[in-house]
């Protein structure tokens, strides 16, 4: 019986988790082409059909994260269970058990390439701006709603305190991998829930 070869689709696919693990790791400049190759297992002639260029696939890894994230935001924020305020603090709490599983390492690949390529490679610098921006908006919708609902301080403004909210866990997320401690993401944790957003 043979062995069920892998799709063109799921080729494409594996490779993009590999690219995305090891990018997570060391980052875009440090990852190169044949330690991808010899990860995923496939021949140089395949990542050609289907990347043009290790910028191409960086782009592809990017937009295979912001989908990611998206249905993830989709699924925290949009959950009809719960209130506003408390669909933000599972969504954050949940991301900081996940940081705490992997040992502080990593944190966020988005930001993690914005810093390193922002004064590199403009492609890459609009794409992570406008994932930040789809954040932004997607954390002031849901702050929004719990403004209505009565659970935050009506003064506040929503948008400035999403963009606030997202610099804050950025530099949270930076301290944690610096630290090696989770400390900062507790940090994070107290001031937001427990003094920011009291009315």
């Amino acid at each position: 019986m043979h062995k069920a070869q892998p799709t063109k689709d799921g080729t494409r696919v594996a490779l993009i988790r590999v690219g995305l693990r090891i990018l997570r790791e060391k980052g875009y400049n440090h990852t190169g082409l044949q330690e991808i190759l010899q990860a995923s297992g496939v021949p140089k002639g395949s990542f050609y059909h289907f990347f043009d260029s290790k910028e191409a696939f960086g782009l592809a890894i990017i937009d295979h994260d912001i989908q990611e994230h998206h249905l993830l935001l989709e699924r925290y924020l949009k959950d009809p269970t719960l209130s506003p305020v408390q669909r933000l603090y599972r969504y954050f709490a949940d991301k900081c058990t996940d940081f705490a599983t992997l040992h502080c390492r990593e944190g966020c690949l988005l930001g993690n390439l914005g810093q390193e390529l922002a004064d590199q490679n403009e492609t890459f610098r609009v794409r992570i701006e406008q994932f930040f921006r789809d954040w932004q908006a997607r954390l002031a919708q849901c702050l929004k709603e719990a403004q209505q609902a009565g659970e935050i301080p009506a003064h506040l403004d929503t948008e400035q305190l999403a963009g606030f909210w997202i610099n804050s866990w950025e530099g949270a997320l930076l301290q944690m991998k610096i630290t090696k401690s989770p400390a900062p993401l507790h940090a994070f944790m107290d001031v937001m829930f427990g003094t920011l957003l009291q009315r």
